[in-house]
């Protein structure tokens, strides 16, 4: 690593505080230049974390990245608090894993700290993710990052808790968390939370869903029943497809809209003004002209927790069953962050939530830079993860250093996709923005918080 590359990546490390941690990050950045160049802001036109990225956007990842200076499962660092950093860094997933093994490194090396060394391991190597996290207890782990799948953090779970060491997994999966376990992923129970909020803040009351039929989607499901009811307002429609084929999703779609209904009524409706035969019927009946069913669905907003070609099949259907998204609200997860997501009429002026994109934009040119290639999306997590471990290992006079309560401060953190805390409950809460999809000019409508209101549990 050159210097050059330690002075640019302050300014990530600069974002990255809590309320102990303002004093930690002062001895994380002493010695560091003073002078940081300033983060690049977001045009209003393209507020999503990929339109944040400068002209020439690093391409995607097509093959593996560059590996970094130390081997995978050699420690990086030479801090004081040893640190498990549990990845598929074989197999399927090894790409994956490599590139959050790089992300991890990127934000060792950012801090310069001296108070962690990372421990990597392969949890697709003999003994599987247990094997790796009774080995690396072994060589002293005090703390656990990874690994990446809920499956694997069940495996490790009892391994790390018989042996006291918290776990700090990538997982969004909120079932795997608690009891020493934490998840740093976006839950989709965060996100709905978000843009529900919004949307009954601006005066949405009924509520539908259109999900897969499967765990996400039951997940996704709660999450909005949760929440609409906390509020005094109600689901009217919840709808599930178990198929993308077109006739079959058409169906679901058809009948979320109440489609053959509203279209019956309207034939009524033309055939009692036909009958009347005055003026004033006749002119309601040239008002119908193109008009193909009367009144609208039993809802103000819709939520499809999907994202990529799975969404874009699913918007034109919203049209043709005359879901008249101009009086229909629709509401999004962060799947939706994708530049394509723009080209699609029909979810012109729908809401998502998504991380803050200035931060994240910075952490790509810093890792495009020093890899050369793009990181994946949940790259981010390795790297706040990372510096949450230099940050407490800073802080922390006392052993065991990551304790729950070193590890769920009220205030948080703040990285490279905004302001988190992990809870008691082991689920992460994030502090989201709300960008509203526009035509090639999608915009953030809500700022995502830059503190936290007191836990709720």
């Amino acid at each position: 690593m050159t210097m050059s590359f330690f002075f640019c990546s302050r300014s990530l490390v600069r974002r990255f505080a809590t309320t102990v941690g303002v004093v930690a990050l002062a001895a994380v950045m002493s010695g560091c230049t003073p002078t940081q160049r300033p983060v690049a802001r977001v045009p209003e036109a393209r507020p999503a974390p990929q339109a944040t990225a400068p002209e020439a956007a690093p391409p995607p990842i097509t093959s593996e990245p560059a590996p970094i200076t130390p081997i995978p499962g050699e420690p990086i660092g030479t801090g004081k608090a040893r640190v498990a950093l549990l990845l598929p860094l074989s197999g399927p997933n090894a790409n994956l894993g490599r590139a959050m093994l790089n992300a991890a490194s990127l934000a060792l090396f950012a801090a310069d700290s001296d108070t962690v060394e990372l421990l990597p391991r392969d949890t697709e190597g003999l003994g599987g993710a247990a094997g790796a996290t009774a080995d690396a207890i072994n060589e002293g782990a005090e703390l656990i990052l990874g690994p990446i799948f809920a499956a694997s953090v069940t495996e490790i779970a009892p391994v790390a808790r018989q042996h006291g060491v918290p776990v700090v997994a990538f997982s969004n999966d909120v079932a795997v968390a608690g009891n020493g376990v934490y998840v740093m992923g976006f839950t989709p129970e965060n996100q709905i939370q978000r843009v529900v909020s919004l949307a009954q803040a601006n005066g949405a009351r009924r509520f539908a869903a259109l999900v897969p039929d499967n765990a996400f989607g039951s997940r996704a499901a709660d999450a909005l029943q949760k929440v609409v009811a906390a509020s005094g307002g109600q689901v009217t429609r919840l709808s599930r497809y178990a198929s993308m084929e077109t006739q079959a999703l058409s169906a679901v779609v058809r009948q979320l809209a109440d489609y053959d209904q509203r279209r019956a009524a309207l034939r009524t409706q033309r055939a009692q003004l036909a009958a009347k035969g005055d003026e004033a019927s006749r002119a309601a009946l040239r008002r119908l002209d193109g008009v193909e069913t009367a009144g609208d669905p039993d809802f103000d907003a819709l939520l499809i927790p999907e994202g990529g070609a799975r969404l874009r099949a699913i918007a034109p259907l919203l049209s043709f069953y005359d879901i008249d998204t101009r009086r229909v609200r629709l509401l999004g997860t962060f799947d939706w962050n994708d530049p394509l997501t723009e080209t699609e009429p029909s979810l012109n002026g729908g809401w998502y939530p998504a991380p803050p994109p200035e931060a994240r934009a910075e952490f790509e040119r810093e890792y495009h830079k020093t890899f050369g290639a793009a990181p994946p999306r949940i790259a981010s997590l390795a790297f706040d993860a990372t510096l949450l471990a230099a940050v407490i290992a800073r802080t922390a006079d006392t052993r065991p250093r990551f304790t729950a309560e070193r590890l769920t401060q009220p205030n948080g953190f703040a990285g490279v996709d905004g302001i988190f805390r992990l809870n008691s409950d082991g689920a992460a809460e994030r502090g989201l923005a709300v960008i509203e999809v526009r035509l090639r000019a999608s915009r953030i409508i809500s700022p995502a918080p830059t503190s936290f209101n007191p836990p709720s549990n």
